[in-house]
């Protein structure tokens, strides 16, 4: 029996659709015993996403981003987050956004690029899929500044780190992006 099956929605309600969509829904589940059970959840639907880690074996180097996060901030983070490249799809095929994504961020235009998994990040809220990715990068394959979008309020600060400082960073608490400590394991174990 496939999980479909064993959902029936019953009600769905917008609570809001200003940043992104919040929906709360009401459902029944078929649990395991035979019963169906109602429950009421409720999800925020940002659309999917894609990030990436640029990397250069022969100097031991990747690039990241820094950037202020509001949701962060508010939950006691006084900081701004050392991050991996990433965006909103927005309709796109997953390796043509991250491209321009990271061109966007970094300044870098990358050659080839690898997807790697794909992993929802926050299952119990957050509908989003996000498209992980890794590409070497040279030195010379930066063709602008980077920075972000102006208009998106994006102020973004790009960041060439070793891998060893890296991975560092996350035992230290510097780094605390989900996504960037899962791309920065991967190079560890697979890269480096």
């Amino acid at each position: 029996m496939s999980i479909a099956q064993r959902v029936r929605v019953e009600d769905v309600t917008v609570l809001s659709n200003d940043w992104y969509v919040l929906k709360k829904t009401i459902f029944s589940f078929l649990r395991s015993d035979g019963t169906w059970q109602q429950q009421s959840r409720e999800t925020y639907d940002r659309g999917n996403g894609a990030t990436i880690l640029l990397y250069d074996t022969h100097r031991r180097t990747v690039i990241l981003t820094r950037q202020f996060r509001y949701p962060a901030f508010v939950n006691g983070h006084d900081d701004l987050l050392i991050e991996a490249p990433a965006g909103l799809l927005d309709r796109a095929e997953p390796e043509t956004r991250i491209r321009a994504e990271t061109e966007e961020e970094t300044g870098f235009r990358l050659r080839e690029v690898r997807q790697i998994f794909d992993a929802f990040m926050s299952p119990g809220s957050v509908t989003e899929r996000l498209h992980f990715f890794v590409a070497e990068y040279r030195p010379d394959d930066r063709i602008a500044a980077g920075g972000g979008n102006v208009a998106e309020g994006e102020d973004i600060t790009v960041l060439e780190l070793g891998i060893e400082e890296a991975l560092a960073m996350i035992a230290s608490g510097a780094i605390r992006d989900g996504k960037t400590i899962m791309l920065l394991q991967y190079a560890a174990l697979n890269l480096f």
